[in-house]
């Protein structure tokens, strides 16, 4: 059994919540295994309904007129019993039903039951459904296991990570042994990626064969996904998609529009990176003009990066051999698109909604930059030896109108800082993390008026 951050999620907002509660985010992440374990703990009665495996109830709820012709129609379809107020009801695949969505709003006042949504490429479909109930619905992005869960999930003890989390905090070193064990893991996890059949055939035999023929087949299941639209915009998908490797192992990293061919425009294929974007199989990066709070304001969408939602499906996608190379730590390797991949992956995961990256031809790249505790915070990934040259970084630290106070870089050594630079281990990205947003309450004084 894999432990995923997600459940505590799924338990606090039912115990604070009286609306339902709809999980988006790619295929095979482990959205319904999820919500199967919380109602298992948590509910004496439990129905699911998955509009892929039962058609028949597409048509059964989609024409329904109101709350109580859904339940009385769910009650005719399952064998289980519907106690009130111990019983939760679970919609899967809800894009191929819209309408459960928008009704969601009369069941939860009907407020018998507890309801919970989830649904593959509804980042998608999510704008076609025809009413989105606000106030009553809340929807909450699933990601693949991100490092810290890898490391649950291979066993590493808590209180080793607790340790690193203190070494992070204190800008410590960490012991040299556990440190050394901890690239291992990092290695391991470059390897087998975070998407929970992965981890679990990793877990089960420790045979990296396994783990590979799990990746393909998820890559096959994207690719039958992308197949599903009109022929000529399921070619570009698949185009877009199929050229994320090899771009991500270019010099820059950038994705070039021109490899999809001469006459290639942005203004094209905006679509296809959107739908790879909206399904959650894409992590676009995108190109900031300045290292200036908000970022956002600095953008510029005709250049990006497009990393894999998952680095295992990365190096699986990669010629074989790749995955014993690097447990061996060969020098011969690339690290770099590997390394930016999981640091974009952990980010996203960790809050960031949306990546950035700094480029310009007078100061030169830094390969992330984020906003933290109201600040510009530069990373830079160095997966060689020589992670103290970093002129990029140095430029923009040294510009007096960016006035940033410090930056990261994650590298294989130990922690260490030089001046307004900290070097921490690449495995300590999963301490970056975005704060939440604090209550901010104002009282509006009329009185003298």
């Amino acid at each position: 059994m894999l432990k995923r951050k997600i459940s505590r999620f799924i338990e606090h907002f039912y115990e604070v919540n009286k609306g339902a509660l709809l999980l988006t985010g790619a295929r095979q992440i482990g959205k319904t295994y999820s919500i199967r374990k919380f109602a298992e703990k948590h509910y004496r009665s439990f129905i699911e309904i998955n509009f892929v495996e039962n058609p028949e109830a597409v048509e059964i709820f989609s024409t329904a007129g109101s709350s109580s012709d859904i339940l009385l129609r769910l009650s005719a379809l399952t064998d289980k019993p519907l106690i009130k107020g111990e019983t939760l009801i679970f919609f899967d695949e809800v894009q191929l039903c819209p309408e459960i969505v928008t009704a969601i709003k009369f069941l939860v006042d009907d407020g018998r039951y507890r309801y919970i949504l989830s649904g593959s490429l509804l980042g998608v479909e999510l704008n076609d459904l025809r009413s989105v109930p606000v106030g009553y619905m809340d929807i909450k992005e699933m990601y693949p296991l991100d490092l810290e869960e890898f490391m649950w999930a291979v066993g590493v003890n808590e209180d080793v990570i607790a340790a690193l989390k203190t070494a992070w905090e204190r800008k410590q070193p960490v012991d040299d042994f556990v440190h050394r064990r901890m690239m291992d893991v990092f290695r391991l996890y470059l390897i087998v990626g975070g998407l929970p059949d992965a981890v679990n055939a990793y877990k089960e035999t420790n045979n990296l064969q396994d783990v590979m023929e799990k990746q393909r087949e998820i890559i096959r299941l994207y690719r039958k996904d992308i197949s599903q639209y009109d022929r000529e915009r399921q070619l570009r998908i698949k185009e877009v998609f199929d050229l994320i490797p090899s771009e991500l192992n270019a010099k820059n990293k950038r994705f070039i529009i021109r490899s999809l061919g001469e006459k290639a425009r942005i203004e094209k294929y905006e679509d296809e990176f959107l739908w790879l974007k909206d399904a959650g199989v894409a992590i676009p990066v995108y190109n900031i003009e300045e290292p200036k709070s908000p970022l956002k304001l600095a953008c510029t969408r005709n250049l990006f990066k497009l990393f894999s939602n998952d680095v295992g499906l990365l190096a699986c996608q990669y010629s074989d051999g790749i995955q014993l190379r690097i447990l061996k730590g060969d020098d011969a390797i690339n690290y770099g698109s590997v390394y930016e991949n999981v640091v974009a992956q952990e980010l996203l995961a960790h809050g960031f909604d949306e990546l950035y990256y700094y480029n310009s031809k007078k100061m030169g790249e830094v390969d992330f930059v984020v906003e933290l505790s109201g600040e510009v915070l530069p990373v830079e990934v160095k997966s060689g030896k020589d992670y103290i040259r970093h002129r990029a970084l140095n430029n923009i630290l040294d510009c007096r109108e960016y006035d940033i106070p410090q930056a990261v870089v994650l590298c294989n050594g130990n922690y260490s800082v030089n001046d307004k630079v900290a070097y921490a281990p690449i495995y300590m990205v999963m301490f970056i993390r975005k704060e939440k947003a604090l209550d901010v309450k104002f009282s509006l004084d009329l009185s003298g008026l």
